[in-house]
C-alpha cells in the first residue's frame, strides 16, 4: 500500500496524472559548485519544447547573451559568444566517447521532471510492468527492470505522486547522476519544481548545478534552433572541457 492505494493503483494514478508539457520557459539562477569549493553563479533563461529542444541561454550583463547550450534530438551545441567559438557533437559521438547510451529523451525528462523509460518518448500505463516499486515511508521508489549498464531510479511522494528525485547510475561503479526536485509551484493546470539540483557523484569530487527557477510560463513564441554565422570557429569538445577545468 502506498498513499492509501495498492501498488498498481498508485502507479496508475502517478502515470495518469503526470503533466505532459509542450513548452516550459523561465528565468533560472545557476550556481555551479565543485566539491564544496568556489561557487560560479550565473543568470540564464531556460527554454524547453517537448521533442524538439532544450535551450539554456546565459546572459549575465544587461541581458546580453554570452553563452548558449542547446540540446536537440540530433546534437548538443555549446556556443561561446565572447570568443566566437562553438562545440557541436552528436549523441552517437558522445556515447562512443563516454561508452554510454545517453539520449535526448533522457535529458529532456530530467529537465521536465518526468519519469522515463530508456528508448521511449513517454511512459504509459501499459509500461508499468517494466518498473519494480517499493515503499519508502512517505515516498515510493521506482526502479527500471532489465537494464544492464545503467540503473534508473525514481522517487515519488506517496500523497501527491510528485517526482522528487531521479538517479541514473553506472552499474557496478560509484558513478551516478542525481536530480532532486523541490519547491513545486503551479504552472498552467499542474505543478512544476521551482528548484532543481543536479549532482554528479562518484568521481572523487562532487559536481553540482543548483537551478532556481522563476517567472515560469508555457509560452511558445521563441526560436527553437540556433544558427551561427561564419565568424564562429568550431572547436573540439575536449578543448572546451580542458578550458573549463583549468578555470
Amino acid at each position: 500500500m502506498i498513499g492509501g492505494l495498492k501498488g498498481e493503483e498508485y502507479q496508475e494514478k502517478v502515470i495518469s496524472g503526470l503533466p505532459h508539457w509542450n513548452c516550459v520557459t523561465g528565468k533560472v539562477a545557476l550556481n555551479l559548485n565543485v566539491d564544496g569549493g568556489k561557487n560560479t553563479k550565473l543568470s540564464a533563461t531556460l527554454r524547453m519544447k517537448k521533442g524538439e529542444v532544450i535551450q539554456l541561454s546565459v546572459a549575465p550583463l544587461l541581458g546580453i547573451e554570452v553563452a548558449r547550450l542547446e540540446i536537440s534530438p540530433d546534437r548538443i551545441l555549446a556556443v561561446d559568444r565572447l570568443h566566437k567559438q562553438y562545440v557541436e557533437v552528436s549523441f552517437d559521438e558522445l556515447n562512443r566517447m563516454a561508452d554510454l547510451n545517453l539520449s535526448f529523451n533522457v535529458l529532456q525528462s530530467l529537465f521536465l521532471n518526468e519519469i522515463f523509460l530508456p528508448g521511449k518518448e513517454t511512459v504509459e500505463v501499459s509500461d508499468l510492468h517494466r518498473f519494480r516499486m517499493t515503499s519508502e515511508g512517505d515516498r515510493a521508489l521506482w526502479e527500471v527492470k532489465d537494464t544492464r549498464k545503467l540503473a534508473y531510479r525514481f522517487r515519488t511522494t506517496a500523497d501527491k505522486g510528485w517526482l522528487e528525485n531521479t538517479s541514473v547510475a553506472l552499474s557496478g561503479t560509484p558513478y551516478a547522476l542525481s536530480w532532486t526536485y523541490g519547491d513545486f509551484g503551479k504552472l498552467g493546470t499542474a505543478y512544476f519544481p521551482q528548484h532543481i539540483l543536479a549532482e554528479l557523484q562518484g568521481t572523487g569530487k562532487t559536481y553540482s548545478l543548483d537551478m532556481k527557477l522563476s517567472r515560469m510560463s508555457v509560452g511558445e513564441d521563441w526560436e527553437t534552433r540556433t544558427s551561427l554565422s561564419s565568424r564562429y570557429k568550431k572547436i573540439e569538445l575536449t578543448t572546451l572541457l580542458k578550458m573549463w577545468l583549468e578555470r
